[in-house]
């Protein structure tokens, strides 16, 4: 695992065969959706290293010993719809999450996101807010949900995606520098319409199959 200021690159070599299979514009819907649920499975397991721990007494069959137990809570936020196709990889490891959803879609003149639909758990100043989402494009609609969660009091946020434009990584950075970033490829660029590229396509068609 790779680490550049406030990025994380996953470059696991299983996460990264899984990626491609992502990129591939044949890859049909049932096979793009359990390659992305695996994937995001080992992004979980990489970006909850950061949980803190404490120590508990427990006893085996043999003897008493000591072992550990998450100290913070974890509040999972997919952003729709996109966002959907990632939580159950982190639920898989924490089914004991809170989950939180905000719903967005991009207006395609400015490129600006507009939320139709926020629903958010309550008192999540203590616990540790992980943002889903399979693409960080232009960045602004990660930073429209990192500020609706700002206003709920959280204050320990990180952003998973997929795949990350360079664009997309400097908005976050520029308007929320506390904010880790952790995805598994960097890519080099936007097109005039805001996609990634090379990046995956549209995230949402490619899991629902709307397209």
């Amino acid at each position: 695992m790779k680490k550049t200021k406030e990025v994380i690159v996953i470059d696991h070599p299983l996460i990264q065969r899984d990626l491609t299979i992502l990129r591939d514009k044949k890859t049909k819907p049932e096979i793009f959706r359990s390659v992305l649920h695996r994937i995001s499975l080992c992004m979980a397991y990489e970006s909850l290293r950061r949980l803190d721990v404490r120590s508990v007494p427990i006893e085996t069959p043999l003897a008493k010993t000591k072992g550990i137990s998450l100290k913070q809570e974890v509040v999972l936020v997919p952003i729709l719809r996109a966002g959907l196709g990632m939580l159950q990889g982190f639920t898989d490891l924490l089914p004991e999450s809170r989950v939180g959803h905000i719903g967005m879609f991009r207006n395609e003149e400015t490129l600006q996101p507009v939320e139709y639909y926020c629903k958010l758990p309550e008192n999540t100043s203590k616990a540790i807010v992980f943002i889903l989402d399979p693409m960080l494009a232009t960045g602004g609609s990660a930073n429209l949900a990192i500020t609706f969660l700002q206003k709920q009091r959280a204050r320990n946020i990180a952003l998973v995606s997929v795949v990350a434009a360079l664009e997309g990584i400097r908005a976050v950075q520029k308007v929320h520098p506390q904010v880790p970033i952790f995805t598994c490829a960097v890519d080099s660029k936007l097109n005039e319409h805001g996609y990634i590229v090379p990046g995956l396509g549209d995230a949402g068609d490619r899991i629902f199959g709307t397209k």
